[in-house]
């Protein structure tokens, strides 16, 4: 009989009940396939895999990460706490020792949405990974958190969250976003002021296969995550990287991504993208499961594959060794690129205009951020969107020291009223969530 050496934990929510519609490409079926895959090879009967009901994550959950316009009722459904949930499930039983590693295998995915959420960006309402961290945090005192996110698709909702958190590294293998949807992630973006550096991405040029992927984890994050010491490494472990994806142009396979998970070594992972229902999600999903929990995977294979029709050009390989380099030397020229950008300025300011795809929302933020070497710095966004809803969402990180602490109260109390619907402050050393409404 099949042992594990490392005991791992599964939740599977296929969401039954939402789809944006019936033909999308985020559908139910994405995990049902899945599913009788892992039932027909036998998988659960494997002793040192356990498979977990989800969850329902807790409103306190959601407002530990988001600033929902107007509450988080009419921005989420059911599925939404739950796949949250089905997350957040995963990483108590990963801290309670329960089990080593976990993957959430739930829907609807979440790695589009940012701090603000008015609406669904890229299938994506309210971002799964971020709350399961955070409730981690709160609960079990997590602070240092590496987050790999390796969806073809570049993260900027968890990137968002975490642009201004020293403590949270976040690294983005995507397809370069001058190809592909939400066309960001570009190497410049490397994080806030007083955070710079530890936002990474590695956008990769069409067509890149097994090859470049693994040499990007080998020669560049495997060396910053030892460096950097997580207490945690999670895996946003989007599968739209795989060659026969439909809303992508990438070469990876399911032996690649049980490799890159062997090689991460990640405490949890947690489903993204990946809409390659019959001709990929089985096999990925089978590989990473039996790599998580250090069973041999040699032998999954997708019926299609062809190593040859699917090697890199030399062309290709270069592009992703400079690509690779220029994260790593992004990482490690961190703290001087961090003192020259605070300076002796006070605060930065920086505007966006946001998208919101799933739901045809337009939306324009102002932020302010405090400039701080002592913590991650409060910061306040005032924020405006095209359906008339306009807010401020004031934020204070968990580790902020006493200056910043008393900004972002300042930033709260003295807000008018009469400018905004209303004045959010989420109060993270104190784990509350205000509101001031007209």
């Amino acid at each position: 009989m099949l042992k594990a050496k490392h005991q791992t934990g599964l939740v599977f929510f296929p969401a039954f009940d939402w789809a944006i519609s019936p033909t999308h490409p985020e559908r139910e079926e994405r995990l049902l396939y899945t599913q009788d895959q892992i039932m027909e090879e036998g998988l659960l009967d494997i002793n040192g895999l356990h498979e977990y009901k989800a969850e329902v994550v807790e409103i306190s959950d959601v407002q530990r990460v988001h600033f929902c316009v107007p509450d988080p009722w009419k921005v989420m459904t059911e599925s939404h706490f739950i796949s949250a949930g089905g997350a957040k499930t995963i990483g108590k039983a990963v801290m309670d020792k329960k089990i080593e590693r976990g993957f959430a295998l739930v829907r609807p995915p979440g790695h589009h949405a940012m701090r603000v959420v008015h609406g669904g960006r890229g299938f994506c309402n309210v971002n799964n990974e971020a709350i399961m961290i955070e409730h981690l945090r709160h609960a079990y005192g997590v602070k240092r958190v590496a987050i790999i996110d390796t969806d073809c698709h570049h993260g900027d909702g968890t990137q968002d969250i975490y642009w201004h958190d020293k403590d949270t590294l976040f690294v983005s293998i995507h397809q370069d976003g001058r190809t592909l949807y939400p066309g960001s992630g570009a190497a410049e973006e490397a994080g806030g002021p007083n955070a710079y550096g530890t936002t990474l991405n590695i956008p990769l040029p069409p067509y890149t296969s097994q090859e470049g992927f693994l040499y990007v984890i080998q020669e560049a994050i495997l060396p910053i995550l030892e460096d950097f010491k997580p207490d945690l490494i999670v895996n946003s472990a989007g599968q739209d990287n795989h060659f026969t994806d439909p809303l992508t142009n990438m070469n990876f396979c399911a032996q690649g991504y049980a490799r890159m998970t062997s090689l991460l070594k990640p405490d949890i992972a947690v489903l993204e993208g990946g809409y390659s229902i019959e001709g990929a999600l089985p096999y990925v999903n089978v590989g990473i499961i039996l790599a998580l929990a250090g069973i041999d995977y040699c032998h999954v294979c997708e019926p299609d594959y062809n190593a040859d029709n699917l090697r890199q050009t030399p062309e290709i390989t270069a592009d992703v060794k400079m690509a690779a380099q220029r994260a790593l030397k992004t990482y490690q020229n961190r703290e001087q690129t961090r003192a020259m950008r605070i300076g002796d300025k006070k605060f930065d300011e920086r505007r966006r205009s946001i998208f919101y795809d799933t739901d045809g929302i337009y939306e324009n933020q102002f932020e302010t951020l405090q400039l701080c070497r002592e913590c991650s710095g409060s910061f306040k966004i005032d924020s405006r969107a095209d359906t008339g809803a306009h807010v401020l969402c004031v934020h204070i990180p968990v580790n902020a020291c006493p200056e910043c602490i008393e900004t972002a109260n300042q930033w709260y109390e003295g807000a008018d009223l009469k400018k905004f619907d209303a004045i959010f402050l989420q109060n993270r050393p104190e784990d509350t969530y205000r509101v001031r409404k007209k």
